[in-house]
């Protein structure tokens, strides 16, 4: 049955059956997350590497850097080439072969992965599937697992309009509880109305995610991007000018096109609506509006190099994850 949607039939009562009562485990809920789901993430992590993306940073850690230069792991010796640096050259191999014999080191790097997770109101809402916020939250979750397994460091900052909660990088399992102890914990689970318009509260996350950020970060946004105009857009910009960056963009079938012709009763915690979708032009102007707002998010990622994933309510995420970090970083990938 989709949640929070449903069409009306004759002489049918405003009674709606609460989702959560359907489902015994908390890890299992589609509108709530617990930190025995979050934590059982872990084993579906090992099939999501992070290898893949490209590295800035110039720490030592475990990420092979595509630059040039001596690191802290022998990896072979090969014949000298002109340009090799001679304070390589292995001795003992030259004298037993009588040829010269560098030697060549794995220069490892490690970086900081962060994440910039979206608990705005809008988020707590779906038809099909999961909740945004419950999406976010696991998204979140599995790509901490999966960096922590590669001897990264994660933190980041967990927001709604009401509270946000910043998480300095940490490496180990250590890290990986904290951030998700935020996740399960945050306020705005439990519904708490904050000051900030929507707008505010991005712009002032992103601020603070760029105070925490490092050059060569890896840092994910996960959210649905409502009102990223303006102050918000410049951050991003700064943020993505140094880091590599993924904008996991989530959002519901609902938002992308209304239902077939109809009436449907629209309901949360507090109040309840009804859709009226019968008129042609005014769901063809709700398509194209979502579009719209769609567009401008994959336009502003290829002005900034950012790699952009989007990822439906009802889709398997873990599939959408491996899908589309395998392909890589293309500036502005859909």
């Amino acid at each position: 049955m989709p949640f929070g949607l449903k069409k009306i039939k004759p002489r049918e009562k405003a009674a709606f059956r609460s989702p959560s009562s359907e489902f015994e485990k908390p890890e299992e809920s589609p509108v709530r997350v617990s930190k025995a789901g979050l934590i059982a993430l872990h084993q579906q992590a090992e099939g999501l590497s992070l290898r893949t993306v490209k590295i800035r940073a110039t720490q030592g850690g475990q990420y092979l850097s595509p630059f040039k230069g001596r690191g802290m792991e022998f990896d072979e010796v090969r014949l000298y080439q002109p340009g090799d640096d001679a304070r390589t050259l292995d001795w003992r191999v030259t004298a037993r072969t009588g040829k010269p014999h560098t030697k060549l080191f794995r220069e490892e790097r490690e970086r900081s992965v962060l994440f910039w997770v979206d608990y705005r109101a809008p988020m707590f809402f779906a038809t099909r599937g999961l909740f945004k916020s419950v999406m976010a939250a696991r998204a979140a979750a599995l790509l901490a697992w999966s960096a922590v397994q590669h001897g990264d460091r994660i933190g980041g900052l967990i927001f709604s309009e009401a509270l946000h909660h910043e998480m300095r990088p940490q490496r180990g399992k250590k890290g990986v509880l904290h951030f998700i102890s935020n996740l399960v914990e945050h306020p705005a689970w439990q519904g708490e109305a904050g000051e900030k318009d929507s707008g505010a509260a991005a712009a002032e996350a992103l601020l603070r995610l760029r105070r925490v950020a490092r050059p060569g970060s890896l840092i994910f946004l996960i959210g649905d991007f409502r009102a990223i105009e303006g102050e918000a857009q410049s951050h991003l910009a700064q943020l993505a000018r140094s880091n590599d960056v993924v904008m996991l963009f989530l959002y519901d079938p609902l938002e992308q096109a209304l239902p077939p012709p109809g009436f449907y009763r629209v309901r949360n915690a507090s109040k309840a609506l009804t859709l009226d979708t019968r008129d042609a032009a005014f769901r063809a102007s709700y398509a194209e509006n979502f579009q719209r707002r769609h567009e401008a998010l994959k336009a502003l990622c290829r002005r900034n190099r950012i790699f952009h994933l989007p990822c439906a309510s009802a889709d398997n995420l873990l599939q959408t994850l491996q899908r589309g970090l395998g392909l890589g970083f293309k500036s502005g990938a859909a």
